[in-house]
């Protein structure tokens, strides 16, 4: 256990149940973190996800479900939470979705523009607006030190895929919320991160499996393999460790070196 998480320490991992989110959930709770396992759709996936946490040493593990493109549910998932734990500490935006198929950027469809930045861009940020006016109160009560949010993006931030520009738009202006938030709350206390994964095995990676496979096994990463939801997990729970009490506003890359420039 850490020196920051302990028992009374409750972390919250939007779209938590599966993937990348389950990962983050479970590393945290590793490290003590009490979870909040939030789910749109799949309700047995977060009660296992819950099962396993607490095996893993969280004090209490509950799945609440809201969908964090709904402003009205994402702003309930915050009162659920604080009339079950009384504060939060931890908030991890990492619910997100793909396009539902991979077009050509000429054939971008403005349905599929609306469905993947609603989830992945307009939800979280107005979700983080609701969570930092709590997180300004618990700090300034002194119920909660150090609070800190963390936005998972994406080596898309960055790296043009002409073939999903729906979801490389809304990772990159995520990134910039990240900073947006971490300039906004630096004063009240409120630390924000950005942990921006990079080729990850997943069911959202899934379709693309066999290609990267043969991408990685030729050097597209320094670091030749898949990376994993717990690789992401590991960085998450550094961050939530508090080792980090000078520093705000970080891009914390976990995608094998693929953000290095090579010749």
């Amino acid at each position: 256990m850490n020196s920051r998480s302990n028992g009374s320490q409750v972390a919250v991992v939007t779209g938590g149940g599966r993937g990348i989110g389950r990962g983050i959930v479970l590393e945290l709770a590793a490290s003590g973190f009490s979870m909040v396992v939030n789910y749109r759709r799949d309700a047995e996936a977060a009660r296992d996800c819950c099962r396993q946490a607490e095996a893993l040493g969280a004090p209490r593990a509950l799945p609440i479900q809201a969908d964090v493109a709904d402003l009205d549910d994402g702003r309930r998932l915050a009162v659920e939470i604080l009339d079950a734990f009384g504060r939060i500490d931890v908030w991890v935006n990492n619910a997100g979705v793909a396009p539902e198929s991979r077009v050509d950027l000429l054939d971008t469809t403005p349905e599929s523009w609306d469905r993947v930045t609603s989830m992945n861009l307009r939800g979280p940020f107005f979700l983080t607006q609701t969570v930092a006016r709590r997180m300004i109160d618990l700090a300034e009560r002194g119920i909660v030190a150090q609070p800190l949010i963390i936005f998972i993006t994406s080596i898309s931030s960055d790296t043009a895929s002409v073939e999903r520009g729906e979801y490389c738009a809304a990772k990159a202006g995520l990134s910039m919320v990240a900073q947006l938030f971490a300039v906004r709350l630096a004063a009240h206390g409120v630390h924000v991160h950005e942990v921006r994964p990079g080729v990850i095995e997943t069911d959202m990676t899934r379709p693309v499996h066999d290609a990267y496979s043969a991408r990685i096994a030729a050097g597209l990463s320094p670091i030749r393999r898949w990376g994993t939801p717990a690789d992401v997990g590991k960085a998450v729970a550094a961050l939530a460790s508090g080792a980090f009490p000078f520093s705000t506003g970080q891009v914390l890359n976990v995608d094998g070196g693929l953000n290095l420039r090579r010749l």
